[in-house]
């Protein structure tokens, strides 16, 4: 079963080596490391508790490698409910002690049993009974629902004072556990994937052995194909809890009827082709009558694997359905593909601290990257796990497309850009290529747009406000429009007195065109007007410098530089030892 890898926290260098220690434990985790104090990690950060507490937030399993008590200084002001608590574990900088804190609803013990058995010490567990039975009842293993945690607590105080349980059903981490089992006692554990009222002296725990599959979907409105997936499971008499998926085939994704099933229900939503799907015994369609659907049986049966059975079927208004049960509890992601993600991400003009928390996620969650290899290298490095995918600078549509095709196999794929991705950026580029190939397996895609930090914003912040009144972006790259174009629009917005940015001024292919674009600029404005040149904005040797227009040449700009040409209202401001701010009024005055 899947579970979220954790964020490693390093505060120190020395902490390094223990830190790779545990991230080799757990595929797809990150060791977070302070600024100017640690080098080598995956992600750095330059304020510990806001970095600490966004984690927690984000219900993100934490290893601290630190002392427990600035752990808890730190999140004390978010803990509430502790139901919706990740595992936090501190770890000592040397190695010698695990830990667990918080999280002992979602498995910060065995957390810490994992962790200290990979630096061969003891965890310092304090949970009684995780201690005497070796099993945590409140927090059961991936693939299990616990249906009355309220009656927990009282069971299991009354276990610890010397109470027997009987078990029901099967279970192996129930049966390896020190439980005191015994037949015909007064306490009793039942495991079971039907629907029945828990009593207090009785723990009933749902195993996810259920896969619902579900073919023919109408355009329904999504409330009530939900109500029919309740009747079925009530008239099955199977617990909701024990559905382990919604399983389609694979052109349904993007299905938002199939999407708020899987949502309403809290479980994946896997699809499968057809191919894949196993033979269903042509013999056993004696028993079902005419609505049965052999593909829906088929569907359930692939899911739930050898040895099922299938307990159900259906025909509504909404669709056709079957579950089978498993054997075992079902892990979905081992199964089919999920819908795919496309991720178009702006990381900002330069390093992490340009880029936005959203787009930070999306970099982590990612099983793909696509992007100018420049770009990719500015957005950091990879998890274990992660594929990476490189491309020249001028190959956006064939990039797009890889992408979306990426994403239509069920991978989620992040497609980076510098600055904001949907300014002169690889935004455009994708819905161009979803607009023009119009590929029926681009649908179901689930597609989003992260912004970033502008290069026009990052050099008007750094020397000002010079966009502070209105304002356009031209590119003045030619590649893509005809000059014709370029020139008519530099030329409408130096008479609409608007601050101008200019992306894309120069390069070794387009030597004249930013030398053409400043002299229109000086047909209708003043030889004065300030002219800000950004260069290498967030990155190693940023520059950002100011001149006049009439002193502007070709040469004082690449490729890296974004240029603004200030409007007739754009004004200097010195400052006492030198250097300048630059800014553009609010108001206007002609």
């Amino acid at each position: 079963m899947n579970r979220l890898p954790p964020a490693i926290i390093i505060l120190g260098q020395n902490s390094l080596a223990i830190a790779k220690t545990i991230s080799a434990v757990f595929p797809g985790s990150k060791i977070y490391g302070l600024v100017d104090r640690t080098s080598d990690t995956d992600i750095n950060f330059s304020n510990f508790g806001e970095t600490l507490r966004e984690l927690f937030a984000t219900e993100t399993p934490i290893v601290a490698i630190c002392a427990a008590g600035i752990i808890i200084r730190t999140l004390a002001p978010l803990l509430s409910d502790k139901r919706a608590e990740p595992p936090v574990l501190a770890v000592a900088e040397d190695g010698s002690a695990v830990v667990p804190l918080l999280g002992g609803l979602h498995g910060v013990n065995d957390l810490a049993r994992e962790i200290a058995a990979a630096l061969g010490v003891q965890p310092a567990i304090t949970t009684t009974g995780d201690i005497r039975f070796r099993t945590a009842l409140l927090s059961p293993p991936q693939g299990y629902y616990l249906a009355n945690p309220e009656d927990a607590k009282t069971f299991i105080s009354n276990l610890l004072a010397g109470a027997k349980v009987q078990l029901e059903g099967s279970a192996n981490w129930l049966t390896e556990s020190n439980l005191p089992i015994a037949p015909a006692a007064q306490l009793t554990i039942r495991v079971t994937e039907t629907a029945i009222v828990p009593k207090p002296d009785c723990l009933v725990y749902h195993p996810q052995i259920a896969a619902f599959a579900l073919t023919n979907l109408s355009d329904v409105e999504p409330e009530i194909a939900i109500s029919y997936v309740q009747q079925i499971l009530e008239n099955a008499d199977l617990a909701a809890a024990s559905v382990a998926g919604f399983f389609a085939l694979k052109h349904e994704m993007g299905n938002p009827t199939l999407a708020a099933i899987g949502q309403f229900f809290k479980v994946p939503v896997r699809l499968l082709n057809l191919p894949e799907l196993v033979e269903f015994d042509t013999v056993k369609l004696i028993q079902y009558n005419s609505s049965f659907d052999v593909t829906a049986a088929q569907i359930s049966l692939t899911a739930a694997g050898e040895n099922s059975q299938l307990i159900a079927y259906d025909r509504t208004n909404a669709f056709s359905c079957a579950i089978a049960l498993a054997t075992q509890p079902i892990d979905p992601s081992a199964i089919g593909i999920g819908r795919g993600k496309l991720a178009i991400v702006g990381t900002g003009p330069g390093g992490a601290a340009w880029m936005s928390p959203e787009v930070k996620e999306i970099l982590r969650e990612a099983t793909d990257w696509v992007g100018y290899k420049f770009y990719l290298d500015l957005a950091g490095t990879l998890r274990e796990g992660q594929n990476r995918h490189d491309s020249d600078n001028r190959e956006e549509i064939d990039r797009a497309r890889f992408a979306l095709d990426l994403a239509a196999s069920g991978k989620s794929v992040a497609v980076v850009s510098s600055g904001d991705p949907g300014i002169f950026a690889m935004a455009a580029a994708v819905f161009e290529a979803i607009d023009t190939d119009a590929k029926p397996e681009w649908e179901g895609i689930d597609i989003q747009v992260a912004p970033g930090i502008s290069a026009m914003q990052a050099a008007a912040a750094a020397i000002g406000a010079p966009l502070g009144h209105d304002f356009c972006a031209i590119s003045l790259s030619d590649i893509l429009k005809p000059w014709e174009v370029i020139e008519q629009r530099i030329s409408a917005a130096a008479k609409a007195d608007l601050v101008m940015a200019f992306y894309n001024p120069i390069s070794k292919q387009r030597i004249w065109q930013l030398g053409r674009a400043i002299e229109l600029l000086l047909e209708t404005r003043d030889a004065k007007t300030p002219v800000v040149l950004g260069r290498n904005l967030g990155r190693s040797g940023q520059s950002v410098r100011v001149c006049t227009l009439g002193e502007f040449q070709p040469e004082d700009a690449d490729m890296r530089t974004l240029v603004i040409i200030g409007s007739s209202q754009t004004r200097i401001i010195p400052r006492k030892f030198g250097d300048i701010w630059v800014y553009t009024p609010r108001r206007y005055k002609n």
